[in-house]
Order: structure tokens, then C-alpha cells, then sequence
């Protein structure tokens, strides 16, 4: 295994690494393994309205209907369309 040394890191970051840690069970060495392996182990980048969609999809949504929003822009107007 290799291993890393991480400089000039804010010292409260380390202190929120060491509480997540805790929370955890893990030692802040562990914590940070973890942390660096899922945020490279995913299967594809996530785009911004994707990591919206999945991070809010538990909870439910609402149902748009796409003629409205192409037909007005948000202030009400009519919008042109293509």
C-alpha cells in the first residue's frame, strides 16, 4: 500500500474530519481512505442536475408539464420556441 502526507490542510477541516471520524467509529486515517475511495470509485462523474436529481429522489418530486415551460419563460412571458 501506498501512502500520502497531506500539508497546509485547514485546521478546521481536520477537526471536522476528526468528528466525522468519530461519529463513524474510524480513526481519521480510516475516515480519510474512505472518503478518498468513494469519491474515486464512482462508475461515472455526476453532472450537476444529476447529483440534484439523485440526492433529492428519495423524497419525491413533482411533475412538469414540458408544453408549459417551453410555452413561458419564469417571469411569465411569452418565451420564443424553436
Amino acid at each position: 500500500m501506498a501512502s500520502i502526507t497531506i500539508r497546509k490542510l485547514d485546521k478546521s477541516l481536520k477537526e471536522r474530519l476528526r468528528t466525522q471520524a468519530a461519529s463513524h467509529g474510524r480513526s481519521i486515517e480510516e475516515e480519510a481512505r474512505v472518503i478518498i475511495c468513494r469519491a474515486l470509485t464512482r462508475s461515472e462523474p455526476c453532472g450537476l442536475g444529476s447529483c440534484i436529481h439523485t440526492r433529492f429522489a428519495r423524497v419525491g418530486g413533482v411533475e412538469l408539464d414540458p408544453q408549459a415551460l417551453r410555452s413561458t419563460d419564469l417571469a411569465g412571458s411569452r418565451a420564443v420556441t424553436r
